[in-house]
């Protein structure tokens, strides 16, 4: 640790350097600065560095190694965890760093570090075009990149890193390195699921895929009609084309349009069936949904970028998730899963999903640290709620969800799913073998975990 007076004196250095703001605990704005989406996540941060090109995150780096200080990396600022702030760390805050450059003839898209899903999305979505993102548009693409990425479009066009081309990376020296598979493919490999353990992403280009038209049905149930709902959206699935996806939810009825008022407030089982493709294709897929008895329906056409804003998270909600993935969801599952939605915290904004898996995801290359591709389910229980006296109800039931499935859990897990679980769930979101690996490059390309504040791999 660096003394007082070297503090100060590299301090003032990093303002005057900066092109962007920097804020100190004593500053005007610094509270602000430190905010993020989980309003349970209330960290210090020694200095926060509001960086606006490439040469800001290299001067930043540097910053904190002469001071040897930790480092967090702020994107979307929307890991459960609160992995963009740290407790005397420096923070990287990408925030400003937003553009999206399409290049529509070779379908694809560099994103710079702090851009987020809704910037990404409306850039592509005039030349008919996405790639898979996450399901909130606020989510920050570097973090859901490097973590996985799973959504909506997986099933037709993989995981988010199977569409990593190349990254540009700052590294824990302050060294800048792209990574691709002709350049440095062993820290590209890393990319693929080991998170932000071996550089801050200035930008990421990724490959696009035609969407010309997107489509959906919403539909909601009384929860007595939970168990035969679920059983039919595992078989409409089961049967259809990768195009489709989507989830059930269990859920309290939010005050929305297409949400009858005397509904608002209670416990509701809903079906989303996503479809890449034409809203007639997905009618005739729905029907046997739209044939059980619901209390309300949304079919049509809808623009992919409309539908990754429904379920954003509104700011200052106390966030609480978990995962687990499954070996598949026969009925006996069905059983289970309906009674702990049955058993869900209301009213809150907490949600209990099954996602579908298969398709191109389990399809998709297998030599990258993603150990949860091959499961056919995931499971996602997602605590979110506002008042503080809710917090012991709430966790409690995320971890209920958790240990009810755990007779057909696969073992592994998305990072992106969950907060700080321990050394023990890293490991199961890369795979043990995967870990070994992840841990020597860590050794290679930050000896010191200056990258810390993540799903971390500790270096060998």
């Amino acid at each position: 640790m660096a003394s007082p007076s070297k503090a100060g004196t590299a301090l003032a250095a990093l303002r005057e350097d900066l092109v962007g703001d920097v804020f100190a605990p004593r500053d005007p704005g610094y509270d602000d600065a430190r905010t993020v989406f989980n309003a349970m996540i209330d960290r210090r941060p020694a200095v926060i560095a509001q960086c606006v090109d490439e040469d800001d995150i290299v001067r930043t780096v540097r910053f904190a190694r002469d001071l040897d200080l930790p480092v967090a990396v702020r994107g979307g600022g929307h890991s459960v965890a609160g992995m963009a702030l740290g407790d005397g760390a420096v923070v990287v805050d990408l925030r400003h760093l937003r553009a999206v450059d399409v290049d529509p003839a070779a379908r694809t898209v560099r994103v710079a570090g702090g851009a987020t899903m809704s910037d990404l999305d409306r850039a592509c979505e005039p030349h008919g075009l996405a790639t898979t993102g996450g399901r909130a548009s606020t989510t920050g693409v570097g973090g859901f990149v490097l973590g996985g990425g799973t959504g909506w479009l997986d099933r037709c066009h993989g995981l988010a890193v199977d569409n990593l081309l190349s990254a540009d990376l700052v590294t824990a020296d302050g060294r800048r390195v792209r990574a691709s598979a002709d350049e440095h493919p062993d820290l590209f490999w890393a990319l693929h699921g080991g998170g932000g353990n071996f550089g801050i992403a200035a930008s990421l280009t990724l490959r696009l895929h035609e969407l010309p038209e997107f489509s959906i049905a919403l539909l909601l149930y009384r929860p007595e009609f939970g168990p035969e709902t679920t059983r039919t959206y595992r078989d409409v699935i089961a049967a259809g084309p990768d195009e489709a996806s989507g989830a059930v939810l269990y859920l309290t009825g939010p005050p929305e349009e297409f949400v009858p008022p005397h509904l608002v407030g209670s416990l509701l089982c809903g079906v989303l069936l996503t479809y890449a493709g034409a809203e007639e294709d997905l009618r005739k897929l729905a029907e046997p949904l739209l044939a059980l008895p619901h209390e309300s329906e949304v079919v049509g056409a809808m623009p992919y970028a409309d539908l990754q804003c429904m379920i954003d998270d509104p700011p200052g909600m106390r966030n609480y998730w978990s995962a687990e993935y499954l070996t598949g969801a026969p009925d006996d599952f069905v059983d289970v899963y309906c009674g702990l939605g049955e058993s869900l915290p209301v009213p809150t904004g907490t949600m209990h999903a099954l996602f579908p898996q298969g398709g191109a995801i389990g399809a998709g290359p297998h030599e990258y640290p993603v150990p949860y591709r091959d499961a056919p389910w995931g499971v996602h229980p997602f605590g979110l709620w506002a008042d503080p006296a809710d917090d012991a109800r709430c966790e409690q039931w995320v971890r209920d969800v958790r240990a009810g499935v755990q007779p057909w859990s696969t073992g592994a897990v998305y990072l992106n799913f969950i907060g700080d679980e321990g050394a023990d769930r890293v490991v199961a979101g890369v795979g043990a073998e995967n870990a070994r690996r992840l841990a020597d490059l860590k050794r290679r390309y930050d000896p010191d975990n200056v990258f810390r504040f993540n799903h971390n791999i500790r270096p060998a």
